[in-house]
């Protein structure tokens, strides 16, 4: 049997600037935008030319979950953004303002970094290293 995960969820305070920050900042494209009547909407971004698992941007809707925008794994990394061009991605998305909470690394498996999203979600931006 063959799974994959579809979409995971990152709660949001507002749909328009997590839109703007997650494809004019981060460059991800929109996959999908649509009014669910209400105020709510299904909103869908990914990383240009991912395959895979999208991103849920989900307006938050009490007060439990906006107590939650932006620290939704207690403040650990909460989400890994791989690339194949570490140095030219990391220049573009530091010149548009993204911010990175340490300078990057080198690891054994990965050139690594971790930064904010515009809630302070924090994410490892990182090129794995090749399998021997």
């Amino acid at each position: 049997m063959a799974q994959n995960i579809g979409h995971v969820t990152i709660v949001v305070k507002d749909y328009d600037e997590a839109i703007e920050y997650y494809t004019r900042v981060l460059g991800f494209n929109l996959l999908e935008d649509t009014d669910m009547g209400n105020g709510k909407r299904w909103v869908l971004v990914a990383p240009a030319g991912t395959k895979g698992t999208s991103i849920l941007l989900a307006r938050a809707a009490t007060e439990e979950q906006r107590n939650h925008v932006g620290n939704q794994t207690g403040g650990r990394v909460f989400m890994f953004l791989f690339t194949d061009d570490f140095k030219g991605d990391y220049i573009k998305m530091k010149e548009k303002g993204v911010k990175f909470v340490e300078e990057p690394r080198s690891e054994e498996y990965a050139d690594v970094v971790i930064f904010e999203d515009i809630y302070g979600n924090r994410w490892d931006f990182l090129q794995p290293r090749q399998q021997k």
